[in-house]
């Protein structure tokens, strides 16, 4: 049985091997968990900056999503950004990922969020699809773009 829950600060220890997992999936460069860990620790621990959930089978991690709060004058308030979103490949394809996004819509609409967005890669059409199932879309005229500062 999977049950999805706000996840803590407590919980890193346990959340850093799925960041590093969707990290190589993605193939997301640098991780690092001297500097991950921490950054995780201050999101679960400042509501402000954002949220998160774990999944948990048979009480075991299995799955986890992360939203950064946003300040969005184009929505007239704050939006929440999925920064990260990930179920470890045994666990897919038996609801864990739509329990996960399912109850963090919820929680982000009583944290007062007016939109939610993601980045997803080019390449990954298997979460595209399921994005799709779930409402989402692309933005009509808009890419991303960005840009690292130093310091």
């Amino acid at each position: 049985m999977t049950h999805v829950r706000r996840a803590e600060a407590s919980d890193v220890p346990a959340l850093l091997p799925m960041v590093e997992a969707y990290w190589a999936f993605e193939a997301i460069p640098g991780f690092e968990p001297r500097l991950v860990g921490p950054a995780l620790e201050r999101l679960l621990s400042e509501p402000g900056l954002g949220a998160g959930w774990l999944a948990l089978t048979d009480g075991a991690p299995v799955g986890y999503l992360l939203v950064a709060y946003v300040f969005s004058l184009e929505n007239a308030g704050l939006t929440a950004e999925i920064d990260e979103f990930f179920v470890v490949p045994s666990a897919r394809d038996r609801g864990v990922g739509a329990e996960l996004l399912r109850i963090a819509e919820s929680e982000i609409v009583r944290a007062g969020c007016r939109c939610v967005s993601l980045q997803l890669s080019r390449g990954n059409d298997a979460a595209r699809r399921f994005y799709r199932r779930h409402g989402f879309g692309e933005r009509a005229g808009f890419e991303l773009l960005e840009k690292t500062l130093s310091g």
